[in-house]
């Protein structure tokens, strides 16, 4: 028997041409046991329409892949909204629409880090849509769509043009805060204790693994950890466009200040002062516990290390890396979301 990597129940949306607009899966799995591997097992590879038969018989053998929810939506499901049933036997590049949807849910359920699910062919199957307070539509559909709600007396409302939707249309994660919910894509990981403010942005394979004070942009990639803030408007170079190859990630209770930011990963308990942005290719030049300079060396080679401290001589404006072995500490309070 084939091992089932991933599992979802949900309905998918289609518009009156047949293109799969958006899929909801309220309760998806990775790597099912038991009873749920059985119920699984019993589907092939692909996505499947859920008749009256068949969604008895996975709530009979694994009432937890079909929440009560779900069931009571089903009754109003139509010819656009369907429930369904998908199963990923592998790990593969993402070969539709469903699939697409269902790994950004196993991410924003916290069931998978960012990085380590495999996300090619994403962008080929992730329409182009309309966000708007009546849900996704076609963009070449908008138009005829605002005509009509108009003629009704209604507003139609459009958020985005976009690819991705905001994660809390889909997915809220327990015990974070979002203070803007358009700034949070379907995909990105929020861990428990999360505060996200109004400047904050988390993409899609992203992470704040949590507790964290998010008020700058955690790009593409790039993972932070426990403990650590990200200052108003500081910023996290991603690789989606301009070359980067360099995965990300920041370490547990480190401060990147405001307006600043980093193009190299950096380990536990570093800083980067307020408007310092460090790039690879930084020259800096650093200094030891004693205020002896030791070296100058390029950023890049200081990549992963912890107890760093980048700051600007305010004489000349040189980039030094001092010792930093005072851990950041973040205010309990601002992280208890119960």
């Amino acid at each position: 028997m084939t091992a089932t990597f991933a599992f979802a129940v949900g309905i998918r949306n289609t518009n009156g041409a047949g293109l799969v607009l958006d899929c909801l899966y309220p309760a998806p799995v990775m790597h099912p046991k038991g009873a749920a591997a059985d119920a699984a097992a019993s589907f092939s590879a692909g996505t499947h329409v859920l008749n009256d038969t068949l969604l008895q018989t996975l709530i009979s053998t694994a009432p937890e892949l079909v929440p009560a929810s779900l069931v009571a939506a089903q009754q109003s499901c139509n010819n656009q909204h369907e429930l369904i049933a998908i199963r990923l036997t592998a790990d593969e590049d993402i070969g539709s629409t469903e699939e697409a949807y269902l790994k950004l849910h196993l991410l924003s359920h916290r069931l998978a880090l960012p990085n380590t699910l495999n996300l090619g062919g994403i962008f080929a199957h992730l329409p182009n849509l309309a966000w708007t307070s009546a849900g996704p539509i076609e963009v070449t559909d908008l138009s005829q769509a605002l005509l009509n709600a108009r003629a009704q007396g209604l507003n139609l409302e459009v958020f985005s043009v976009d690819k991705f939707p905001k994660m809390v249309n889909y997915v809220v994660p327990t015990g974070v805060r979002i203070a803007d919910a358009s700034r949070i894509r379907l995909g990105a990981y929020l861990g428990d204790g999360t505060t996200v403010m109004h400047e904050g942005f988390v993409n899609f394979n992203a992470a704040a693994l949590g507790p964290n004070m998010v008020e700058g942009r955690i790009s593409q990639g790039v993972i932070i950890g426990a403990g650590t803030d990200l200052g108003g408007s500081s910023s996290t170079q991603g690789t989606l466009s301009g070359g980067g190859e360099i995965v990300i990630s920041i370490g547990e209770q480190c401060l990147v200040g405001a307006n600043a930011g980093t193009g190299i990963p950096l380990g536990d308990r570093c800083t980067i002062e307020a408007g310092l942005y460090i790039t690879a290719g930084t020259p800096v030049m650093v200094v030891d516990e004693t205020g002896t300079q030791v070296q100058q060396v390029k950023a890049r080679e200081l990549a992963g290390q912890s107890d760093m401290l980048f700051i600007r001589d305010a004489k000349t404006g040189q980039v030094l890396c001092k010792t930093n072995r005072k851990a950041i500490e973040l205010n309990d309070a601002l992280h208890s979301h119960n």
